[in-house]
Order: C-alpha cells, then sequence, then structure tokens
C-alpha cells in the first residue's frame, strides 16, 4: 500500500511504524488475545488507509486511531460473542498471572470499563480530558473510573500492607 496519501504529515508506513505499539497495546488489552488483537489492528489501519481522514495533528491522528482500535475490539468481542482471556480464567478461578514488574498482568486482571482508562492514561500517558475525548464520555465519568480502576489495582497489588 504505497499511494503516497499522507496522514498529519506521515506517510502510510510511517504512521504505521510511529502508532503501531499504541494500537497493539489497546487490542491487546481489550481482547487479550494476540491472534484476535493483529486482526483488528489490521483493521483499524485499513480504515485509516482507505478512509483517509484529515488529521489536525500527529495526535490527533493517535488518538483516532486509539479510538477505531477500541470500536473494532468492541465489534470484533460482539460478533464473536467472545470473552476475553483474563475474564474466561477470572469466572474459571483458573490463575491468570504475568510478570507482576510489568503492570499489564494487573490491567489484564481489571474489569474491561476500567482498563482502557487505565492503559490510556499510565501507559499512552493522557490526561484526563484527553481520554474523555478518545473515549467519548464526560472528563467526570473518566475520574471515577480512573479513581475506581485504581482501587482495584491496588487490591490485585495487595495494597500497601507495610
Amino acid at each position: 500500500m504505497n499511494s503516497g496519501k499522507i496522514f498529519a504529515g506521515l506517510t502510510y508506513e510511517q504512521a504505521v511504524h510511529k502508532y503501531a505499539d499504541a494500537v497493539t497495546g489497546v487490542c491487546v488489552m481489550r481482547l487479550q488475545n494476540y491472534a484476535d488483537a493483529e486482526d483488528c489492528f489490521q483493521n483499524t489501519f485499513s480504515k485509516l488507509y482507505f478512509k483517509s481522514p484529515d488529521f489536525e495533528s500527529e495526535e490527533h491522528m493517535k488518538a483516532w486511531l486509539i479510538r477505531v482500535a477500541i470500536n473494532e475490539c468492541s465489534s470484533y468481542m460482539r460478533k464473536n460473542r467472545r470473552t476475553p482471556a483474563a475474564e474466561q480464567y477470572r469466572e474459571e478461578g483458573v490463575p491468570f498471572d504475568f510478570d507482576r514488574s510489568d503492570m499489564s498482568w494487573a490491567l489484564f486482571k481489571t474489569p474491561t470499563k476500567y482498563r482502557d482508562v487505565l492503559y490510556l492514561y499510565y501507559c499512552e500517558e493522557y490526561k484526563v480530558k484527553e481520554i474523555a475525548k478518545i473515549l467519548q464520555k464526560n472528563e467526570n465519568t473518566i475520574k471515577s473510573q480512573l479513581k475506581r480502576g485504581r482501587e482495584v489495582l491496588k487490591s490485585i497489588y495487595g495494597g500497601d500492607e507495610r
């Protein structure tokens, strides 16, 4: 795919290279399955290429890609009626542990409604206002979800029982 299209000053290939990690992270956090995440990753970047939206900046493009990735994952789960792996394991009582030096294992254990907000805040380093815009939610809702999500993470990590 090389047609000379430019997205916020980047070629398609540069955009994919620059934002691959962000889109992959969103897809993996949502679907908890690399094969399914890969499908949604490809769909997200296909939409960028074929829809060719106009962006005000690279940050605008990144936010658009994250929003599209979230929508792709939601659509994928609806179509396939799949429960993300961690939620399925949690329901079945199967331990689902990751390397505890990496926060992702704990994010996998949080409910989906907090996972997106926590991921965007801690991993992608978005501010509350930016997360609200990306997720199309009220800022106060995002603040509440961050607060509750932190409480869930604290319980997963075991709190600070010193």
